[in-house]
């Protein structure tokens, strides 16, 4: 029976390889779904679906490209998961449903998969030997890259919880940049750059404006440096989508926030929304849902709109 541990180790491997030309398109991802959503059943594993927790995790791994050193590290995974010859079987078929899931497979993806379904054709050590030259080059290499790795596990909680934050320090670990800020203060930085960033994507993109006062006010109001704040600034709107819940953005700040801090807040994301010139009603109501979901007052909301010119914004 294959082990609850082999299904995430394998489902992990199979996004590695469709990342392998470094792209992952919303066709692509939609049949990566499909596939995995069906990997349960494919194998006697009791047809139990993945659950919350751990389609989480998979999307974790679908959010952004994994590198050759992080893919590495995936099969070291996936050969510890590996135990039977029905296991090897569940692999094998697996990748073949990877190739013909959309009809469409690039060069990278073909030489990952190609690799890996010859390999284990034969043993399973040549299989682990095989691919990891494929992804990492030779097996000397290899270990030293699996221990540089980042492991983006180790902030699931924060992809979860707050992925702003989780980007920021996805982002830190591989640049191996240092902010020299406390986590307290980062954690914050990053909700607010956050609700910054989706008030600015309301109409689906963020003018030099709109970004230049989310620089500002960071450096502004929480007294970091320009580089600091133009760092979290960056994270914020290249993780930040209007598809992101708004649970995502605020459930740190909402636990914390004062009233005063709160109409800060409020007044920050007008400064925002104003920056190109007039708030529009679309980004007015994306104000007050922040607001509502800060669990501040509608009209905590309204003083903060006054502060606006009635010129420059919606009534």
């Amino acid at each position: 029976m294959a082990q609850r541990e082999l299904i995430l180790a394998l489902a992990k491997v199979i996004i590695a390889a469709a990342w392998a030309d470094n792209e992952l398109t919303p066709a692509e991802s939609n049949s990566m779904k499909d596939l995995l959503f069906r990997l349960p059943e494919s194998h006697s594993s009791g047809n139990r679906r993945l659950n919350s927790q751990e389609w989480a995790m998979l999307e974790m791994y679908m959010d952004s490209p994994v590198g050759a050193a992080e893919r590495a590290q995936l099969i070291t995974e996936l050969q510890a998961a590996l135990h039977t010859p029905e296991d090897k079987e569940l692999v094998m078929q697996t990748l073949d449903n990877l190739v013909r899931a959309d009809g469409v497979i690039t060069a990278e993806e073909q030489a990952v998969v190609t690799e890996i379904q010859s390999a284990l054709d034969e043993v399973d050590v040549g299989f682990f030997g095989q691919l990891s030259r494929l992804l990492q080059g030779p097996m000397q290499r290899r270990t030293e890259a699996v221990s540089r790795a980042a492991n983006r596990e180790q902030y699931f909680e924060e992809f979860v919880r707050n992925k702003v934050y989780y980007g920021v320090r996805r982002k830190l670990d591989q640049e191996h940049i240092e902010l020299e800020l406390p986590d307290e203060t980062l954690r914050r930085l990053s909700s607010i750059g956050g609700l910054m960033a989706r008030v600015a994507q309301v109409d689906g993109k963020v003018t030099d404006e709109e970004f230049a006062e989310m620089v500002h006010i960071l450096q502004d109001t929480m007294d970091v440096t320009h580089e600091q704040a133009l760092f979290i600034s960056q994270v914020a709107v290249s993780e930040v989508s209007h598809e992101l819940d708004f649970l995502r953005l605020t459930r740190e700040l909402a636990a914390v926030i004062t009233p005063e801090e709160g109409d800060r807040l409020l007044r920050t994301l007008f400064l925002v929304a104003v920056a190109d010139g007039f708030v529009s009603n679309e980004e007015s109501e994306e104000i007050f849902n922040i607001g509502y979901s800060l669990n501040l007052t509608h009209r905590q909301f309204i003083q903060a709109k006054l502060t606006i010119p009635a010129d420059k914004r919606t009534a």
